[in-house]
């Protein structure tokens, strides 16, 4: 007999967890399907070595959201969050480096290298204080949906209001920021590379773009709306990795009421009189009137929704939607700490990001080479050593170490191919942090690789965008994933997004599991419009 719920989830990464615990909690029999052999999706721990664990795919916290930490009582559930001691640590070209983090830090390293440069960072921060706060107003809603009539009509409004409370100053700051690149910005404000280097990291992390391309600097904005540990802005690690993270989500949903099957990976979605009512899994159909899909738009609309099942034109920019984030990610066990030429002493320095890609010049060159060649001769890394917050991830005296590496092409030109390069470009990654710190290649004593094909293969991230799309212009607010289709609910009736291909993004956040939730118990009620 076909089991019945009344929602059904597809994918238990953390999106898909949290949504589960918002429909739960309100009282609906909720049932989610997951593929993979335990919960969440990208944000899981391994035990890569014996006695060695690190964080997979996702690797550190800041993004999610601080409602979702309170509704989900994670802190109950075992999740404990510490600070770096540093940020972050960028080794320099001339044996320099530069430091940041709080009580001051990063503005005395900027002005240690550029005294003018010190009343540039107040100006940045000042921009920032305008744009950031706006951004968080609408990290927990839903864009305005173009086409939408009368029912849209508040959320325009609601965006006019936060709008109208700006100066005309502010109105262009706020544009500059959603239009312009990340470096345009930097370059504007400061001299230093380093400083420049700094916050144009983020603007390319997860991005194949040069941080020249339009649109980098939202994507620096992206990854300024969080916090840790009740710090804004600060970042973190999640004690045993980010694992504990949707572990301690997946007892709370249990906890909730939801039934989970691992192990049970979505073969279709059943469309019966033009509307999404069930789903298949190994083989078994279970039924809901709605089906709320943690995965990747390009994933969903053509492995999953049946053809003809959605106009044309639909499917046509599903399958076409663009993911790229040519990542290449690895994990390496240690027998002992890197030591820096920059900074060779053990230190604080160690706990934060070591971001190994001094200006902006150089993460230029790094994009272009992959564009040209599919990978990088000097890439963008950031190395963290989160075993310095939390030993238990090490035996005493070793380490591990997260290796978040650009520019990877997923593909290749022909006729190269990742099953072949990949230990070929995990050598390079490390003869790239050995530079700068000697001895570090002797160090290691394993290594757990993921190329951009291995992303897919593990985790569903399509082409290895770990974002589940790129966060360009043309796939953000009320375009991501397509216009007519932000606010969760998909062309086709009964289904809804929840991943991180729905605004806002991706990291994890938990924003679109929370946000798709609201628009599903929005939709139960008698008087509100029906997906």
């Amino acid at each position: 007999m076909t089991e019945t719920y009344d929602a059904i989830i597809i994918g238990a990464g953390h999106n898909g967890l949290v949504c589960s615990f918002y429909l739960a909690k309100k009282g609906l029999k909720v049932l989610l399907l997951e593929a993979l052999p335990q919960v969440g999706g990208a944000a899981v721990t391994d035990e890569f070595l014996p006695g060695f664990r690190n964080s997979a795919a996702s690797y550190t916290v800041s993004l999610l959201q601080p409602k979702v930490i309170r509704d989900l009582d994670l802190a109950r559930h075992g999740l404990r969050v510490v600070l770096r001691k540093t940020d972050n640590f960028l080794p320099g070209e001339n044996g320099d480096y530069l430091l940041s983090g709080r009580g001051g830090l990063t503005r005395s390293e900027i002005v240690r290298h550029h005294a003018e440069d010190g009343p540039a960072y107040d100006r940045y921060m000042a921009e920032l204080e305008t744009v950031v706060p706006l951004l968080r107003k609408w990290i927990l809603k839903a864009p305005p949906e173009a086409g939408s009539g009368l029912a849209g009509l508040p959320t325009m409004l609601g965006l006019g209001r936060d709008l109208a409370g700006l100066s005309t100053d502010q109105i262009r700051t706020v544009h500059d920021y959603v239009t312009r690149s990340a470096g345009d910005i930097l370059d504007r404000h400061f001299k230093g590379d380093l400083a420049k280097a700094l916050f144009g990291f983020d603007g390319v992390v997860g991005n194949f773009a040069s941080p020249y391309t339009p649109g980098t600097a939202y994507v620096l904005l992206h990854h300024l709306f969080g916090e840790a540990a009740g710090v804004p802005g600060a970042w973190g690690h999640a004690i045993g990795g980010m694992g504990a993270i949707t572990r301690a989500m997946a007892q709370a949903a249990r906890e909730a009421g939801v039934d989970i099957i691992l192990g049970a990976p979505a073969e279709e979605i059943i469309v019966d009189k033009g509307r999404a009512v069930g789903v298949v899994a190994n083989g078994k159909a279970w039924r809901a009137p709605q089906i709320i899909a943690g995965l990747n738009p390009r994933l969903l609309f053509d492995k999953l929704v049946p053809k003809g099942a959605v106009p044309d034109a639909t499917y046509d920019h599903m399958t076409r939607w663009s993911c790229e984030s040519a990542t290449f990610r690895m994990n390496v066990a240690l027998s002992e700490l890197p030591r820096f030429t920059a900074k060779p002493e053990a230190g604080d320095h160690l706990t934060g990001g070591i971001i190994i890609a001094p200006s902006l010049a150089y993460m230029d060159r790094a994009h272009d080479d992959a564009k040209r060649d599919g990978w990088s001769k000097q890439p963008i890394v950031e190395m963290l050593i989160p075993s310095t917050l939390d030993p238990s991830l090490a035996p005493p005296g070793k380490h591990v170490a997260s290796l978040f590496c650009q520019h990877f092409r997923y593909e290749l030109p022909k006729p190269l191919h990742w099953d072949k390069l990949r230990d070929k470009v995990a050598d390079h990654v490390i003869a790239t942090v050995d530079r700068q710190a000697p001895g570090f290649a002797k160090s290691i004593i394993g290594r757990q690789i993921h190329s951009p094909l291995d992303l897919e293969r593990r985790f569903g991230l399509v082409g290895g965008d770990i974002f589940h799309g790129k966060m360009g212009l043309d796939q953000l607010f009320s375009a991501r994933p397509m216009i007519g289709a932000a606010d969760y609910r998909m062309p086709l009736p009964g289904l809804y997004l929840c991943g991180s291909g729905a605004h806002p993004g991706g990291g994890v956040t938990g924003a679109p599991g929370h946000n798709a939730a609201q628009a599903v118990l929005a939709d139960r009620k008698p008087w509100r419009r029906r997906a």
